[in-house]
């Protein structure tokens, strides 16, 4: 996963109306360094690009997005966010979402 860390990053890919995937994470949090993992495992197999952010080191984005928890995986497609997992991810729901997304990207 590559790193977003300014809010000028993140902005640019919702600008050019990109599909993504962003995982935020914050610092000593244990779900997320056990979901992390999960996650990355995913991102060999779909050509969708995946991005982390960390919420502790990038407040004004866990802000701008809403968010009050970690970890948080956001599905964004042409640049709008079309889903969230917070908290605890099913895995399963994330890879059928990830299908979903990718079928999209296939037309």
């Amino acid at each position: 996963m590559k790193a977003i860390s300014s809010m000028q990053e993140y902005q640019e890919k919702i600008d050019q109306r990109e599909s993504f995937l962003l995982f935020v994470k914050t610092d000593n949090c244990s779900v997320c360094e056990g979901l992390r993992p999960q996650v990355e495992s995913f991102e060999k197999a779909y050509r969708l690009p995946f991005f982390m952010a960390n919420a502790a080191r990038l407040p004004e984005l866990a802000g701008s997005l809403l968010l009050f928890t970690a970890p948080v995986v956001l599905l964004f497609h042409e640049g709008k966010e079309i889903h969230r997992f917070a908290r605890f991810v099913p895995i399963e729901e994330l890879r059928r979402k990830l299908d979903e997304m990718e079928e999209g990207l296939n037309v």
